[in-house]
């Protein structure tokens, strides 16, 4: 979704194992706060279609970092200043990258590849 928003360098990261939280982070970068909010919106209406639902978003007020924690899956878009400096990758530098390809199906009905099972968290 996020590269359909036009967000750049999108990153998929496996950590299971890794992280209590989630199963999965992925990073984009965005080139404006109104497109970066917009991606996150449609994140929102994904995660929802999806049946992930979204369990808390936040956002600066300048929009450089959103995050959103979908549960299994937690997504970070950056304006690029800010993802150089909190440099997620290399924080999570020891979680395997996800190879991620669109499967053409726009609408997000498909099948989620390569994300196994869902883990509820209880909050």
């Amino acid at each position: 979704m996020l590269s359909d928003d036009k967000c750049t360098d999108v990153v998929c990261l496996d950590v299971r194992g890794l992280s209590q939280v989630s199963d999965y982070i992925v990073i984009g970068s965005g080139t404006s706060d109104r497109q970066m909010r917009s991606a996150g919106d449609d994140v929102d209406k994904l995660a929802g279609r999806m049946d992930m639902g979204r369990f808390r978003r936040s956002e600066d007020e300048r929009a450089t970092w959103i995050v959103m924690d979908c549960i299994d899956v937690v997504v970070h878009i950056f304006e690029p200043n800010t993802r150089s400096h909190y440099d997620l990758e290399m924080l999570w530098g020891d979680a395997d990258r996800i190879a991620w390809e669109r499967d053409g199906n726009s609408d997000g009905s498909a099948e989620r590849p390569g994300l196994p099972g869902r883990r509820g968290r209880s909050e």
